[in-house]
């Protein structure tokens, strides 16, 4: 976890109803899931295997070791899941360093969260060196603490990235608001207990109890967060 958190952020105010606003990045804040597909068929397609569009919805949103895990196992791909991490990484990097480009709404979002000053955070399944490559194009200062999937012992769809989240800004998991774009991140922030927007990339995702679906990011502002935790939407 990286963070710039000051300690006066990790206090929330009593009372206070939205103390923090957790954000996915790929397929949420930047229109990566695609890079992530290519970089798996172009990867595999050298290792001698075609991959079936069908599996692009099982492996979206997942953590690296269980997307390219299941890819192994489908096409019987010789080579280690340790090799195969290096290859993924490699090659997606390659992909995000001609530019990253962001999610309609995303921009405003995360100047709307900046100018109320309300403690942000980037949750992701990536890997570090991942992540800061993409936040080297989309901007550091947007979030005061990040954390990556290789720096938590179980990362999504289990609830430790979030919980870790909310405990680095000293916020309790229900007031938070997590926005993510896939089935799996959805099931790590419910599980986390915080309250969710839903914004589907690749595969839909249905209405339920604590969660709202919205088509894109535009449709999403602070007070649209905040009626959220305190249960008005």
């Amino acid at each position: 976890m990286t963070s710039t958190v000051p300690a006066s952020m990790t206090r929330t105010a009593e009372g206070a109803a939205l103390q923090a606003v957790l954000l996915d990045m790929d397929g949420t804040l930047v229109d990566t899931e695609g890079f992530w597909w290519d970089a798996e068929v172009e990867v595999f397609a050298e290792l001698g295997h075609q991959l079936d569009e069908a599996w692009r919805d099982v492996v979206v949103g997942g953590p690296m070791t269980r997307s390219a895990g299941y890819l192994m196992d489908v096409t019987g791909a010789d080579i280690t899941l340790a090799e195969l991490t290096v290859l993924l990484n490699d090659r997606f990097e390659e992909r995000i360093g001609r530019g990253v480009p962001l999610m309609p709404g995303a921009a405003r979002l995360l100047a709307e969260l900046a100018r109320h000053e309300i403690p942000t955070a980037l949750v992701s399944a990536s890997h570090r060196r991942i992540i800061d490559r993409v936040l080297d194009s989309m901007g550091h200062h947007h979030f005061s603490l990040t954390v990556a999937g290789d720096e938590v012992s179980r990362t999504k769809p289990h609830p430790e990235p979030y919980l870790t989240a909310a405990s680095g800004f000293g916020a309790a998991p229900e007031r938070c608001a997590v926005i993510e774009d896939t089935a799996t991140g959805v099931a790590a922030a419910e599980a986390a207990g915080c309250r969710v927007v839903a914004v589907p990339s690749v595969a839909p995702i249905a209405p339920a109890s604590g969660r709202v679906v919205v088509r894109s990011l535009e449709e999403v502002d602070l007070a649209f967060l905040r009626s959220l935790v305190t249960g008005m939407r």
